[in-house]
């Protein structure tokens, strides 16, 4: 008997330290506030963090919520230091994605913890990492610390939809709140696992131009018995054809050359090699074009648009006198979208098909990485997990980063979850985040938090 139990002990997970239980207890309140777009409330859960603050010993002054809505609160607090150098800002959004309880095997808004995973609504995507933020920043204040620089944490609105998005918001109302040298955005980066091991350590610092474009063929249209070589919706569709074979060229910046070198290891065989010879040689069309059978890869090479949307025609037995289509582009941040419409429309090549903006895109000028941060990140990863590889990519998704490139912030994105190939489950049924693994990411943002204050 006395041997099993010891087995037992020697098997079984570690004990939790006080922080971790803190940061534990942050992600299940934020869990069960509903901060959706339709039905809940992002200034309640801003307010509920802000008490935490409070009481922990914050100044009033340097615990805000504030926001142009009444349910789109955002929250910036201030961990004041020596005025050493300019501030650094970390930032999480607080709202989250809709979610039914009938698709969920739990309820989305309670907090459950089953089989070693947390379970909730935002776990991924992103309070996870926002309770490892605030439990950092509590823990911080608890232990005296006093950073080189004020270290500002902005937990914020309407990141995933809605009419008020917070960062930008706090940029354009009050710059002030959150001006920094620079910016950790945990929405995005982490870890990787592969049989519940960690792999790497990815960290972002660019992000790909958002820009749909909305495509039109106007027609006289007629009787269905009479057709016509005008029909929109052939035209429409012979464009389209042409656009889904063509591919942009490939063209490498200096994060995406960090990516590939840095990938060809841990990708290994065919892949690894073409990394390899692709950071050698960027116009090597064999490389090119093996590495494009994976999407990853391929939207990390080159700017990508593709049709998402495709409506035409009034009637059964009518000529159609209208065919739209929407045709999203993910651009390269060191490309102009001007140039990118210009290319779409010798691709699509028929004049007669009208190329409008949806919207003006958020732009930004891709700046150069500072080595000095990336090392920092690094260097503490490695304080948790020694040995640990660590990637520099490219988000080919959006993010709330944009607004503060475009205001001229560089930001650099690294969250503290650890996440399976296999359990990307953000915005899907039964989103969760491993228990251990919440564990050891709080104690990298609460190590990472105090390096960038010394």
């Amino acid at each position: 008997m006395r041997v099993f139990l010891l087995l037992l002990l020697a098997t079984a997970a570690p004990a939790q330290t006080a922080y971790q239980s803190l940061a534990r207890g942050v992600l299940k309140e934020l869990i069960e506030i509903n901060t959706t777009d339709t039905t809940g409330d992002n200034t309640r859960a801003a307010e509920a963090m802000a008490a935490r603050f409070r009481k922990s010993g914050y100044p009033e002054a340097d615990v805000k919520v504030l926001g142009p809505q009444p349910k789109k609160g955002n929250l910036v607090v201030r961990l004041r230091g020596t005025g050493a150098a300019k501030p650094v800002l970390f930032i999480g959004h607080i709202d989250v994605v809709e979610a039914l309880r009938s698709d969920w095997s739990v309820d989305p808004f309670k907090f459950t913890e089953q089989g070693g995973f947390f379970y909730g609504r935002g776990t991924q995507d992103t309070k996870g990492n926002d309770a490892m933020m605030v439990a950092a920043f509590l823990r911080m204040k608890q232990e005296n610390f006093r950073p080189s620089r004020d270290l500002i944490l902005a937990l914020t609105s309407d990141e995933e939809t809605g009419p008020a998005n917070g960062v930008d918001w706090l940029v354009t109302q009050h710059r002030d709140l959150i001006d920094a040298e620079y910016c950790i955005n945990t929405d995005g980066g982490g870890g990787l696992l592969k049989n519940d091991k960690p792999v790497a350590l990815d960290m972002e610092a660019a992000e790909k131009i958002f820009l749909s474009f909305k495509l039109e063929v106007t027609d006289a249209g007629g009787h269905s018995s009479l057709p016509t070589k005008t029909n929109p919706i052939f035209r429409l569709s012979d464009a389209l054809s042409r656009l889904g074979k063509f591919d942009f060229p490939v063209h490498l910046f200096d994060v995406t050359r960090s990516y590939f070198e840095s990938s060809a290891s841990l990708e290994g065989g065919q892949d690894g090699e073409d990394m390899k010879r692709l950071v050698q040689n960027p116009n090597d069309p064999a490389v090119i074009a093996r590495l494009s059978a994976t999407p990853r890869f391929n939207a990390t090479m080159r700017t990508t648009c593709v049709a998402t949307q495709l409506a035409g025609g009034h009637a059964e037995n009518a000529l159609p006198q209208l065919a739209t289509a929407t045709v999203n582009c993910r651009i390269l941040p060191v490309e102009k979208p001007d140039d990118i419409q210009k290319t779409l429309e010798g691709v699509l090549a028929d004049p007669g098909i009208k190329i409008s903006r949806l919207a003006e895109p958020v732009l930004a000028q891709q700046k150069p990485m500072d080595p000095k941060v990336v090392k920092l990140v690094k260097d503490t990863s490695q304080k948790i997990w020694p040995g640990l590889p660590m990637l520099i990519s490219m988000a080919t998704g959006a993010s709330d980063s944009i607004y503060l490139l475009r205001a001229g912030m560089p930001v650099y994105s690294a969250g503290g979850l650890f996440l399976d190939e296999h359990e990307i489950r953000a915005h899907g049924r039964d989103e969760r985040i491993s228990a251990k693994w919440f564990d050891l990411g709080a104690d990298f943002m609460y190590e990472l938090a105090t390096a960038v204050g010394r």
